[in-house]
C-alpha cells in the first residue's frame, strides 16, 4: 500500500512538472518584450529589418540660460564651429540680515571662491592632495573681469498675467527687454593681470601665522579690493539696504563675470556650480575686543551666488544649412549652447491615418508586427521585438572635426512632450561618472580601436522601449530631437529650457545641451555613403508556423 502511494505521488509530481512547462510556455508566448536570440531560441527565427528615417538640421535661436544647474565660463575654440564665449551674471544673497559688525569693524580680506569640478587622485607625504580637473576645456589663459551688475534680475515676468517666472536667454534678452552692457559693467571690481587666468589643478593651502590651517580643492580664488567692499557692505551696517533680502537684492544687484579671449584662437572653458555652498564671496573682518587690551575679534560675512543667474553666450556664426524636412539632410550638425540640433522622423514621420485606405510606412510597420482591432488598438504580437537601434556615424572626412573635441555623449528625446524617451528612465544611472551613465540607451562615442584619443566612429542609440510603446501602447510616432549632451544625468530632474523663437511657437531644448560648448557632425539619411546612412534597425523573432 505504501509503495502504491509513493507511485501515485510520483505520477502526480511528474504531471505537475509537465503542466508547469506548459504553463511556462504559455506565459512565455504572452510576453512580447522577451529578448530571444539564436543562442537560446529553438522555436523562433531571429531576424533584422531596417527602416528608413528622415533626419534634418535645425539651428537654434537664443536659448534660455537662467538658473541652469551648471554654468559655463570662459572661451572655447572649436576647430569646426569657431569660438564660443560664456560669461555669467548672477545675483548674490546673504543669510545674515541687519548684521552687527561690532565696534570699529575693519576689513582684513575679501575672497571670491568658486570651486572647479575636480577629482582627488592621491595624497602626498606632506598632506597635499593631488587633483585632476573635470569639465575644463582648453588650457590657455583668458581675461576675466568681475563687475558689480546694475541690472535687476527679476523673479517674475511683468508681461505675464499669472506671474510666470522671468526667463532670460543666452543673448541677454527677455521677451520684453534686454540686459545692456552699461548695466552689466556698472563698477569694475577685479580684472586679471596681463597674463590672464588659467584654471589650476593645484590644491589651495590656507595659511594663518605661517601655518597651513586648511586645504581647499582647486577653485577660482581671487582676493578683491577692500575699499569697495568696505563702502558697499560694512559701512551700510545700520542702513535699510541690509535689513531684508528684497532691499538687499535691489541695492546690490549682483556680480557680472565677464570673459574675453587674450589670443584669437586660445582660451579655456570651465563648467562651474555657482549654487554650491563653497562658491561665495567671504568678507573677513575684525572688530574691537570686548575687554580693554584684548585681541581684535575675527569674524566673517558671507555672500553666496543664490538667486537668479544667467549665462550669456557669444558664438561665431557657423553656417548651419537649412534643414530639408521632407527628404532629410546629408550631414547633421550638432552644437551645444546656442547651437544646433537634428530632428529625427521615424517611419518618415508618418502617423496613423484612418481616413486613408492605403497604409503609410508607420501603419505598414505596425501591421507587420502586431494585430490590432478596428480602432487600431493592440490585440496580439505577430513578431517579438528584441532590440531597436539608431546608429549615427561620425563624419570623419571633415578635416576640421578634432578628435579631442568630439562630445562623448549625445541625447535623443521626445520633441513633442519635451522629455527623454522611456528607454532613458529604464536605464541605469551612474551618478559618480555621468559620462558612463545610461550607456545602454545612449551609447558613448565609439572610437577607432577603442582608443580614447582616436577619431570617433559612431553612436549607438537603443530605443527598444520607445518602439515597443508605439506598437503595444498605441503611442504617437512623435518627432525626436538629437543634441549634444554635457551631462546625461541632468535630464532626469530638470524640465527642458525655452528657445526665444521670435514668434508664438514654443520650442524647448534639454538643459544638458546648453551647458556644453562641444559639437560634432554626423551622417544623415540623405548621404550617398550607404554604409554610413542612418537608419532604424529592429531585431525581432518570428514564431515558426
Amino acid at each position: 500500500m505504501k509503495n502504491k502511494k509513493i507511485a501515485l505521488r510520483n505520477i502526480t509530481l511528474v504531471a505537475l512538472i509537465i503542466s508547469s512547462f506548459i504553463a511556462c510556455d504559455k506565459d512565455f508566448a504572452s510576453i512580447e518584450s522577451d529578448i530571444i536570440n539564436n543562442n537560446n531560441a529553438t522555436h523562433f527565427n531571429s531576424e533584422i529589418e531596417k527602416f528608413n528615417v528622415i533626419t534634418y538640421n535645425k539651428k537654434l535661436d537664443p536659448v534660455q540660460t537662467n538658473n541652469l544647474p551648471i554654468n559655463m565660463l570662459g572661451v572655447y575654440n572649436d576647430d569646426l564651429y569657431g569660438q564660443t564665449t560664456a560669461s555669467i551674471v548672477t545675483q548674490v544673497s546673504t543669510s545674515l540680515l541687519s548684521p552687527d559688525f561690532g565696534e570699529n569693524p575693519q576689513l582684513e580680506s575679501v575672497v571670491l571662491t568658486i570651486p572647479f569640478f575636480s577629482t582627488a587622485t592621491s595624497i602626498e607625504d606632506d598632506g597635499e592632495t593631488i587633483y585632476t580637473l573635470d569639465s575644463v576645456f582648453g588650457n590657455s589663459p583668458i581675461k576675466l573681469s568681475v563687475y558689480e551688475n546694475n541690472y535687476f534680475l527679476r523673479d517674475f515676468d511683468p508681461s505675464s498675467a499669472i506671474n510666470d517666472v522671468q526667463n532670460y536667454f543666452s543673448n541677454g534678452f527677455t521677451t520684453i527687454d534686454n540686459i545692456s552692457a552699461s548695466q552689466l559693467e556698472s563698477v569694475l571690481i577685479y580684472e586679471t593681470p596681463s597674463g590672464g587666468f588659467t584654471p589650476s589643478p593645484l590644491e589651495i593651502p590656507i595659511y594663518e601665522d605661517g601655518e597651513i590651517i586648511s586645504r581647499l580643492a582647486p577653485a577660482i580664488r581671487i582676493e578683491l579690493d577692500l575699499a569697495y567692499w568696505q563702502q558697499k557692505i560694512i559701512d551700510k551696517e545700520d542702513d535699510p539696504e541690509l535689513s531684508n533680502l528684497n532691499n538687499f537684492k535691489d541695492y546690490f544687484r549682483g556680480i557680472y563675470f565677464k570673459v574675453e579671449p587674450i589670443a584669437p584662437d586660445d582660451g579655456n572653458m570651465m563648467l562651474l556650480n555657482l549654487a554650491s555652498t563653497n562658491a561665495n564671496i567671504t568678507l573677513n573682518y575684525t572688530n574691537d575686543p570686548i575687554t580693554t587690551g584684548g585681541d581684535r575679534i575675527k569674524d566673517t560675512y558671507v555672500l553666496t551666488f543664490s538667486g537668479n543667474r544667467v549665462n550669456l553666450l557669444s558664438q561665431l556664426n557657423f553656417p548651419i544649412p537649412v534643414g530639408n524636412e521632407t527628404d532629410g539632410d546629408e550631414k547633421l550638425f550638432l552644437k551645444g549652447g546656442e547651437g544646433s540640433m537634428a530632428v529625427i522622423k521615424l517611419f518618415n514621420g508618418d502617423i496613423i491615418d484612418n481616413n486613408d485606405p492605403n497604409d503609410n510606412t508607420f501603419e505598414a510597420f505596425k501591421n507587420d508586427f502586431v494585430e490590432t482591432d478596428v480602432n487600431g488598438k493592440f490585440i496580439a504580437s505577430k513578431r517579438l521585438i528584441n532590440e531597436a537601434n539608431l546608429i549615427f556615424y561620425v563624419d570623419n572626412t571633415n578635416a576640421n572635426l578634432n578628435a579631442s573635441q568630439e562630445p562623448e555623449r549625445i541625447l535623443l528625446y521626445d520633441i513633442k512632450n519635451n522629455i527623454p524617451l522611456a528607454d532613458y528612465f529604464l536605464d541605469a544611472a551612474n551618478t559618480s561618472s555621468p559620462v558612463d551613465s545610461r550607456i545602454n540607451h545612449l551609447g558613448r562615442l565609439e572610437r577607432e580601436n577603442d582608443n580614447a584619443t582616436s577619431d570617433g566612429v559612431r553612436y549607438k542609440i537603443q530605443i527598444t522601449e520607445h518602439i515597443k510603446n508605439l506598437l503595444l501602447k498605441d503611442s504617437t510616432n512623435v518627432n525626436l530631437g538629437l543634441v549634444v549632451s554635457g551631462n546625461i544625468n541632468i535630464e532626469a530632474n530638470n524640465a527642458q529650457f525655452s528657445v526665444l523663437t521670435g514668434d508664438d511657437s514654443e520650442e524647448r531644448v534639454p538643459a544638458s545641451s546648453i551647458i556644453t560648448p562641444r559639437g560634432t557632425v554626423l551622417y544623415g539619411n540623405n548621404t550617398t555613403d550607404l554604409e554610413k546612412r542612418v537608419s532604424l534597425e529592429i531585431f525581432y523573432t518570428d514564431p515558426n508556423n
